[in-house]
């Protein structure tokens, strides 16, 4: 069991089960568009990421960003760390059906691509990480292609598969994200490789 002090943000109970299972942290459900109108649960996460920190995980299909976005619009982002977990097709073992856009879901992930995901987040070393870095910059995105022309989107979804994000994220959210868990160095290299080579499988 890995002892965080966030507290975790989930979609729904399957969700709590899985992280459960690898987290010693306290984990919230939104009961997915539930959150929306439940004021308390609103007012629980907003106190909670004031006290402690909040960490949202959400499933990487639309569904997930519209809650994460929701999120982010009542929590101040001082507060709050995202962990993405990549997009993988599949299908939940206890369901009958593929999901709407076939992508597993937070609680079909397998656990070492979570505690992946919470590493790249910067929730293991939050007192120990060097914040005297390089920071990548939105000149950056757009001298690297990735912001700002025709095949940009393009190249965009490429980093982020070689990354192991979800491609749903935003020119803008990027970097943010990048500087989560990658130094500038990285960063140069993962754009000279998927140039290079393409995204890696």
């Amino acid at each position: 069991m890995i002892k965080i002090d966030r507290v975790v943000i989930v979609e729904g109970k399957y969700d709590k089960i899985k992280l459960s299972s690898i987290l010693d942290a306290v984990i919230i459900e939104t009961d997915g568009f539930g959150i929306f109108n439940n004021k308390e649960k609103q007012a629980l996460i907003r106190k909670l990421a004031e006290t402690k920190g909040i960490l949202i995980l959400t499933d990487s299909d639309s569904a997930g960003f519209v809650i994460r976005s929701f999120i982010k619009g009542i929590v101040p982002a001082e507060h709050i760390k995202h962990a993405y977990i990549p997009d993988i097709f599949g299908k939940e073992k206890r369901k009958t059906e593929y999901s709407k856009e076939g992508k597993l879901g937070v609680e079909g992930i397998k656990p070492e691509i979570i505690i992946d995901a919470l590493e790249k987040a910067g929730v293991f070393c939050e007192e120990t990480c060097d914040r005297e870095k390089r920071e990548i910059t939105k000149l950056d995105l757009f001298e690297d292609g990735l912001s700002g022309r025709a095949d940009s989107s393009q190249m965009r979804k490429k980093l982020l598969k070689h990354l192991g994000l979800p491609e749903r994220i935003t020119s803008n959210a990027l970097v943010q994200i990048l500087n989560t868990f990658l130094s500038f160095e990285d960063y140069k290299k993962a754009i000279e490789e998927i140039k290079q080579n393409g995204p890696k499988e």
